[in-house]
């Protein structure tokens, strides 16, 4: 799938979340999407990403981050709020999720 392809809701729960922080984040969570048949395989991919960065130490995050190396606190805090963006949509059946026209 393609993140065009993701609800408005998760779209801005995630992707535009990551971007408010970094673009290089966003960077991360986009290429998750290729992997993903529907959009819940994503939101547990998604997850399953955020666990792994959670593991990151200053040291790591050179991997991931190109244009600037942030403050591993405000990574976190970022991660944070995205997982909490993703248990609410969640919450929302997909029939109830809003999608482009």
């Amino acid at each position: 799938m393609d993140t065009d392809d993701l609800s408005i809701d998760t779209y801005e729960a995630i992707i535009a979340e990551a971007e408010k922080f970094n673009h290089d984040l966003t960077l991360q969570f986009g290429l998750i999407a290729e992997d993903c048949l529907t959009e819940d395989a994503y939101l547990e991919s998604a997850i399953e990403l955020i666990e792994e960065l959670n593991t990151y130490t200053v040291e790591d995050l050179p991997d991931i981050f190109y244009d600037g190396i942030p403050d591993i606190k405000s990574f976190r805090k970022a991660l944070k709020t995205i997982l909490n963006n993703i248990n609410k949509i969640k919450q929302v059946p997909i029939a109830k999720r809003r999608f482009e026209d």
